[in-house]
């Protein structure tokens, strides 16, 4: 199977299921989308990725976009330290929406999810806040959240997969390729 994406975070997530993947990817645009929709924007992200790659690649493929969500914009990957400390502000002390988009295709038939995870956050202490912009590891992630590390003790409800929110539904992809 080809991992469509460059995020070490999913091919962790895939590792620890025991899936065995070579990671590969395509270039595709995600500034050519035009929706603000979060779940608009997700799918056709996703979709785009997997496009590409089918186009590419004649193997088994996953290809999958995350966003993160405030429920009115998108929060998207920040681009400097000063937009980081802005989208993370927005989620602290507030109720999330993580969603994760993935297509598949797998033994010729496709497959399609969306998946939502649902954290609410306590405040985020501002010293903590500052140590994690300086460590750089918001880089690359959706609305430079990382509820496996800098938010994983700031998080006092959550509803759904962590897997989702790393950016993979692990737990739905077994159901699909075990079939």
């Amino acid at each position: 199977m080809i991992l469509c994406s460059s995020s070490l975070t999913r091919a962790k997530l895939l590792r620890k299921a025991g899936i065995e993947f070579i990671q590969k990817s395509c270039e595709f645009d995600e500034d050519s989308i035009k929706s603000t929709d979060p779940y608009e924007f997700v799918v056709l992200a996703s979709y785009g990725k997997f496009k590409k790659c089918c186009e590419c690649f004649s193997d088994d493929i996953i290809a999958a976009d995350t966003i993160v969500t405030d429920g009115r914009r998108i929060l998207r990957k920040a681009k400097d330290e000063k937009e980081a400390r802005e989208i993370l502000l927005l989620q602290s002390g507030r109720e999330i929406k993580i969603v994760t988009s993935m297509w598949i295709r797998f033994k010729g038939q496709i497959f399609g999810r969306v998946d939502e995870t649902i954290y609410k956050f306590k405040e985020f202490d501002k010293k903590e806040l500052e140590e994690y912009l300086k460590s750089k590891e918001w880089r690359g992630k959706a609305g430079a959240c990382m509820v496996e590390g800098f938010c994983k003790k700031y998080i006092k409800e959550v509803k759904g997969y962590e897997s989702t929110a790393m950016g993979l539904c692990v737990e739905e992809l077994l159901r699909i390729i075990r079939r």
